[in-house]
Formats: structure tokens, sequence, C-alpha cells
């Protein structure tokens, strides 16, 4: 059979993600491997997480809900917005390939920086819109090339702050500059994944004042400070106009139960979560120190990842020194 596929999406570069920790262990026969590269939380997830995900099991044979009711009432309440302003997916990437298929599409294009996050190129393809890949400022996201960029073509911004993998981040009052360059039908989505490791006190958040500005979306996930990467649930914050686009487009049943009761049960559990926190920030702080007192030059922001598929996934991004953030 002859596939006759589009030359946007044979231009895709796959995903590849870490393998499993026994797939490796079976492959290499080694033991006890330290898995680093897909930046999971080894401290696992809440307690309280696991005791729902236990008591809804009896349920499994009912369809989930979806509408994400009860996340997304959490979700509203603690970030003092409105239900029609939140959106619960598969992961945060589930609502990046949502936004590109809504918004792009016919040549639209959509900005973003070199390296990032692969999905948003992957979403941004497949939609039939165009990427435009935007090199960083040493390891910095460059928001004001960025801005330089815009055309009457772009329809859409991601930023990752901080970014993945470099770790580096811009602080409110960059942000806040570089907003003031962007034209009103832009949308800026900010992809918050490690957000909660956050120690500088001038970080923009996003969540801090939601829905100030129409134009910016902020994307979050509970895979990471959560501990919950295997259930896929991430949730987006809004305008409730593009949130309604979005409702229309997703699959009637995009976020498992489990994942839904473990999320709205992790949410609940502050001292959990700031106790792995505590443990990520002392980890950090640790090979840090082990790390100068070895004469070995690195980069020290936050959170605690090293991302050795840079020159998998961009080999024309050559980092020359050890990276840890």
């Amino acid at each position: 059979m002859k596939l006759n596929v589009p030359d946007y999406i044979m231009s895709i570069k796959p995903y590849e993600p870490g393998k499993p920790i026994d797939a490796l262990e079976r492959e290499y026969g080694i033991k006890n491997i330290v898995k680093l590269a897909s930046n999971e939380n080894p401290v696992g997830p809440s307690p309280l997480a696991v005791k729902a995900m236990a008591d809804h099991l009896a349920t499994m044979n009912r369809y989930p809900d979806g509408s994400v009711f009860r996340l997304t009432d959490k979700l509203a309440d603690r970030f003092k917005v409105g239900h029609e302003n939140v959106i619960v997916g598969n992961g945060s990437d589930d609502i990046i390939a949502l936004l590109a298929h809504a918004f792009l599409g016919s040549g639209r294009e959509a900005l973003m920086p070199l390296p990032s996050f692969l999905m948003y190129e992957i979403s941004v393809k497949t939609s039939g819109g165009v990427p435009v890949m935007i090199p960083l400022k040493g390891l910095s996201i460059d928001l004001d090339a960025l801005a330089q960029a815009v055309t009457e073509k772009t329809a859409m911004i991601f930023l990752t702050n901080p970014n993945n993998p470099t770790g580096s981040y811009f602080t409110t009052e960059e942000f806040n500059v570089f907003m003031l360059q962007i034209p009103a039908d832009v949308m800026v989505i900010v992809d918050e994944a490690y957000i909660e490791f956050a120690r500088e006190p001038d970080i923009f958040n996003s969540l801090k004042n939601p829905l100030s500005d129409s134009r910016i979306i902020s994307l979050r996930t509970f895979s990471k400070a959560y501990g919950l990467a295997g259930f896929r649930v991430g949730y987006g914050v809004m305008d409730a106009q593009i949130a309604s686009i979005l409702h229309r487009i997703r699959q009637p049943f995009n976020v498992n139960s489990l994942a839904q009761v473990a999320a709205t049960a992790a949410l609940d559990d502050h001292e959990f979560l700031e106790s792995g926190l505590r443990t990520m920030h002392q980890g950090i702080d640790e090979l840090a120190k082990d790390l100068s007192e070895m004469g070995i030059y690195f980069e020290e922001t936050f959170p605690c990842f090293f991302s050795p598929l840079i020159p998998l996934q961009y080999p024309e991004y050559q980092l020359k020194m050890f990276l840890f953030s």
C-alpha cells in the first residue's frame, strides 16, 4: 500500500521518551539504575492520592466524569477563577495539542524557543501550522528575539518557565516588557511544568494574577512536583472563550478516572508537596557543592533536572558545558 502522507507530517522528529527502568535493566543486564532522563519525581505520589485511587478502583466499570468536575472545581478555587477558565487534559501535552489544532493550520505560525519541550514543535506540525524556532541566548529564552520574530502570520508563542531542558527562567519584569511588544491577537502560552520547584522570588508566575491578560494561557502538570507522571494529568487556565473552543475538540473522556481522583487528592496534601520540594532542593544544593569541589563548571539554576536528550533532539544546538539545572 502506498501511503499519501503530507510533507508536514513526514517532517516531524518523533518524540523519544526515556525507556522504563525495567526495560533498561533487561537490555543491559544491570540493576539499580538511577533514571534521570525523564525528570520523574523520585519521591512518588502523595499517600492521599494513593488512597483515593485505591478507594476508586471498584468503580472503574464506569466511564470517567467527562467534565472532570471535582478537579476543575478545586483548581478554580485554588486560583480564584471560574470553572469556565479551567481545562484539564491527558497531561499538559494534550492541551498543547488542542491549542495547536484549534488555532493553527493554513500556514499560521507558532514561535518557540530552541531547544525547549519537543511537543510544541510536534503539535504545531501535526496541526498543519509552521513552527518558528528562536535559539536561546546562552541558556536563557531570548524574549527580545521572540518579540521581534512576530509577523502577521504569528498565532501563538510558546514560553517555558523555567525552561526545559536548561532550567533558566525569566522574571516578571522581563515578561511584562515582552508582552508590551506582542499584538492583541497573538496567544502567549506559558508552560510552567516545573514552577513549583522555583526558589527565585522574581520568577514570573502566570497564576499569581490569572486572567489579567486574555492573551496569556497558563499550563501546568501533576507529573513533576506531584509525582503523578504515570497518570498523565495536566491543566490550563485561560480566557473562557479560548477554553470553550478547546472543549469543542477535546476527547470526551480525555482524563481517566484514577488520574482525576489522584490529582484531586494530591492538591490537598500540602505537607507532602512541601516535603518533596525540600528533598529536591537539598539534592540540588548537595550536588552543586560536590561539583564545585570537583572543579566542574555547571549552570546552577533550578529545578532539579538534567537532560541528556538535547543533542539527540536538537543536534544543531551544542552545549559545551555540564548542565545542572
